[in-house]
């Protein structure tokens, strides 16, 4: 015998994977240049110069023993302090290591935030916003939470406020966002933001707890025309963050990031706590330790976002000269397109006719729309654009 659930999650056949599977095997058919792939996620901009010369220095002039061996659990003292100063500096927030908490990269932040929040297993409900990451289902429920979402506000792709004042109940342990977004690329105002404060605030009086609102911002650094990505701990004080330099350095294979619980969130020390156990149930400690001392160098790097503004221009003007239409992407490296005829699976079938992979939309929480990952090269988004326009008008 076997856990059915492991099974269910093992089984099932991911979108975005699959899509991306189809594009090698066309790409051996046609040629890789021929197959204009939108499916995944993965940064295509090298990583910040220094965080490479960083690795070197300290493979090369550190004690391997001290570059290969255990760091504590959190991560190593003078990283978390790096961490917290570099926060402090940008955030105008007392943030101090005690309140950092060293994780491989986002998702084990979130799985552990969620394990650190439940209450009662199987009724403690984490509540996300579509369109949403499709990994925050498996991730709660993992966890032992139930996960609900509020339906999408599709006309700006902000957050759904009546809707979300509904869902919240007794049960609700912590509402999940993620600015700027995957898969709409839209940045959540500082406005929208104060309105969730205050519907979390009147709700957690009603309610009688706390309801945390976990701050997943693994694309925080990538924002175009200076639009502003507001740091949630000041807007709403119990607000718990997950970082990953996944996006920031270009380091998704590398797994590195956060928890960040500032010291305004209701019973910080303690959540604290209980996110340290969380991590030991679900045998999360140590991360990478050449990586907590290569991030601790490399705080204040940020990416080089010329390619991916470039792509995002190009594709934004071409879509909206065909016909399409989409959220306005602010920030991340994805446009969020509404399906002509209106069924994103449909119309991602009919795309693969001119080797042109785009992600329905149906796994985010929303239906008739398609994920477009333009963290590729100029030229696949150039070449490309006559097959969205066959794809249109067929």
């Amino acid at each position: 015998m076997f856990n059915q659930y492991a099974y269910g999650l093992g089984s099932k056949k991911s979108c975005i994977r699959e899509l991306f599977q189809y594009g090698l095997e066309q790409a051996k058919k046609v040629g890789r240049e021929n197959v204009f792939d939108y499916s995944l996620g993965n940064p295509s901009i090298p990583a910040p110069k220094k965080v490479n010369e960083t690795a070197k220095y300290i493979l090369d002039h550190e004690d391997p023993l001290l570059v290969h061996g255990y760091s504590a659990a959190p991560g190593f003292e003078e990283v978390r302090e790096a961490i917290a100063k570099e926060l402090t500096e940008r955030m105008g927030m007392d943030i101090k290591s005690s309140n950092i908490f060293c994780t491989c990269g986002a998702a084990p932040a979130l799985i552990t935030i969620f394990k650190a929040l439940c209450v009662e297993e199987g009724k403690s409900k984490v509540l996300g916003i579509a369109p949403f990451f499709p990994e925050y289902r498996p991730f709660s429920e993992g966890a032992g939470m139930k996960y609900d979402y509020v339906e999408a506000d599709t006309t700006s792709f902000q957050i759904n406020l009546p809707a979300l004042e509904k869902k919240i109940d007794a049960d609700t342990q912590c509402v999940i966002i993620n600015t700027p977004n995957n898969p709409s690329g839209v940045v959540f105002s500082r406005a929208t933001l104060e309105k969730v404060a205050d519907i979390l605030t009147r709700k957690s009086k009603e309610v009688g707890h706390p309801i945390y609102l976990v701050a997943d911002e693994p694309y925080r650094e990538l924002v175009y025309g200076g639009v502003e990505v507001p740091w949630v701990p000041s807007i709403y004080k119990d607000t718990i963050v997950a970082y990953s330099y996944s996006k920031s350095l270009s380091l998704p294979g590398e797994r590195i990031g956060y928890i960040c619980v500032p010291d305004c969130v209701t019973d910080s020390k303690d959540v604290m706590s209980a996110v340290a156990g969380a991590a030991r149930i679900i045998g999360h400690v140590c991360p990478p330790t050449l990586l907590q001392r290569v991030v601790a160098q490399c705080t204040h790097e940020r990416p080089d976002l010329g390619a991916y503004e470039e792509n995002r221009k190009i594709l934004m003007e071409g879509l909206k000269k065909i016909g399409y239409e989409f959220a306005q992407p602010d920030g991340a490296f994805y446009l969020f397109v509404k399906a002509p005829g209106g069924d994103g699976v449909a119309f991602s079938e009919k795309c693969k006719k001119y080797n042109l992979l785009v992600v329905p939309s149906d796994d985010f929480g929303v239906k008739g729309y398609f994920r477009l990952s333009y963290c590729v090269s100029k030229e696949t988004v150039v070449n490309s654009m006559q097959a969205f326009e066959k794809a249109f008008n067929e």
